[in-house]
């Protein structure tokens, strides 16, 4: 294993953005060509659509369970572990016969979700510490900028490979990263002693499937139907349940003293007013610029074209990925947090105003992204300067899957306020897709005001120093330490209350 320590940081950090960019890109290349599959299996709409839910659901449930895995075995292990399993959903959705075996695929892959916590875990364990809040910033725009990308490359793939390479090229991909990570990826040294409880992990996986399932399914069962009402009521006995025993389990799946630190809530509150808007804005943009021209208001835009246009969004969160840790340097993650919430209900506010040429899409989309970028790149570093490292897995897996549970409610809202109001052609008018533009806009802005909130980090000479405090069960004061790589004496984190 010495050797394995030696290990260059950076060659960690190309595999672990391997691993997230694919699990990023598998989220949405599928979003566009669901007619396609929809068209290749002969089922209904309602059907084809579990391709998504089913890849939701999935991450949903695995990421931080993966991630406290990671905190407590090895997040060397769960690392690889996670990328196998990217591996075998994509080579089964890619050779399915049926849609049934691609829904099976597509819940084998969402397990893979825990790449992203214990790509964060790593990055804390193994980085100097001067490097550590660029890395998980890049890492963490990597989601944003993934999800971008996979709607903009989904077009020209079908149409030049057909649509079941869109689950070949990750294949392909994720085996060979996962092969990487067995090799050179290092065992981290921080481990959460005690065994991992099993009936916090049933209950949170309850909770979050009748969640889930119901928001997802609101817009076509309606929101008032027996069935949501149901999912609902179930989900929250169910969560109310779930934190109990989690307050009385000697070792808990989810520390709820960790839940509760200032850094961590008001970083899980801005994720989820953020995933809101992002994920429906990239679920509703394209079908927004390929409506028929005859319309009014669409563009006619094929799925290519639509992706093109959306493009600038997943290049601005790229270039976030770079610039956000220096700017937290100079100004603080939180003030880069507030700002790029700003923006991103700017750019988002700007759909609903200049909408009718490409240029201005093109515009506005820049402007978004930037915001969303700014925002997820700083969030990663705060979440782990706000947990001692022990718990950096879990921490990030939980902020991963808040942002999810963000996304479906955003992608369920948007959907019954689209299909509101549809016109006599069937399709759904101008004013149903600006009202949702402008709900996700304010939600952007809402996410911008709770940033404020967030307790402000301590920078150093070597990176952002945060308050790692009663999660750990330490007092003010006290150092809670982790051996580094390229540290002789492992890196010491304050304690601010």
């Amino acid at each position: 294993m010495e050797t394995a320590r030696r290990t260059p940081y950076q060659l960690t950090f190309a595999i672990l953005a391997v691993a997230v960019g694919s699990f990023a890109l598998m989220q949405s290349m599928t979003v566009p060509v669901l007619p396609t599959i929809e068209a290749k299996f002969e089922v209904e709409q309602s059907t084809a659509t579990w391709v998504l839910t089913a890849y939701l659901l999935s991450a949903s449930v695995f990421t931080p369970i993966i991630g406290r895995l990671g905190d407590s075995v090895g997040k060397h292990r769960m690392l690889v572990f996670s990328m196998v399993f990217l591996s075998l959903g994509s080579l089964t959705a890619a050779l399915a016969p049926t849609i049934e075996v691609m829904i099976a695929g597509r819940v084998l892959t969402g397990i893979g979700g825990g790449v992203l916590p214990i790509a964060f875990g790593i990055i804390r364990d193994e980085f100097p510490r001067q490097r550590v809040a660029g890395a998980a910033g890049f890492v963490s725009s990597l989601m944003a900028v993934g999800f971008g990308t996979g709607i903009v490359v989904a077009g020209p793939i079908s149409d030049g490979l057909g649509f079941r390479w869109l689950f070949w090229i990750p294949f392909i991909v994720t085996s060979l990263a996962a092969l990487a990570a067995w090799r050179f990826v290092p065992e981290s040294p921080v481990r959460t002693p005690g065994r991992i409880p099993v009936l916090p992990a049933v209950l949170m996986a309850g909770w979050l499937v009748a969640l889930l399932l119901g928001l997802s399914q609101a817009p076509q069962w309606g929101w008032g139907s027996p069935a949501v009402l149901g999912l609902v009521a179930v989900a929250v006995v169910l969560l109310v349940a779930w934190v109990w025993v989690e307050h009385h389990e000697t070792v808990p799946l989810i520390d709820m003293r960790m839940m509760r630190l200032k850094g961590v809530w008001t970083a899980n509150l801005v994720a989820l007013l953020v995933g809101f808007s992002m994920y429906a804005t990239f679920g509703f943009l394209p079908q927004f610029l390929q409506t028929p021209e005859s319309t009014g208001y669409g563009f006619g835009a094929t799925t290519a074209v639509s992706g093109y246009l959306i493009l600038p969004n997943a290049v601005a969160s790229f270039i976030c990925g770079i610039a956000a840790a220096p700017l937290a340097r100079r100004l603080g993650a939180k003030t880069v947090v507030v700002a790029g919430g700003v923006l991103g209900s700017l750019g988002m506010a700007g759909l609903v105003v200049m909408h009718d040429s490409a240029w201005q899409i093109l515009l506005v989309n820049g402007v978004a992204g930037f915001g969303i970028g700014f925002v997820f790149s700083s969030l990663a570093p705060l979440i782990l300067a706000a947990v001692p490292a022990h718990q950096s897995g879990v921490a990030s897996g939980m902020n991963a899957n808040i942002r999810t549970i963000g996304g479906a409610i955003g992608t369920a809202v948007m959907s019954t306020i689209v299909t509101s109001q549809t016109a006599s052609t069937g399709l759904p008018t101008e004013t149903g897709y600006l009202t949702g533009f402008g709900v996700l806009a304010a939600m952007m802005l809402v996410a911008a005001l709770a940033g404020l909130l967030i307790p402000t980090v301590r920078r150093s000479a070597d990176g952002p120093v945060g308050d790692a405090d009663a999660a750990s069960g330490s007092s003010q004061g006290d150092l809670v330490e982790a051996p580094r790589q390229g540290s002789d004496s492992g890196v010491r984190v304050p304690v601010t209350a």
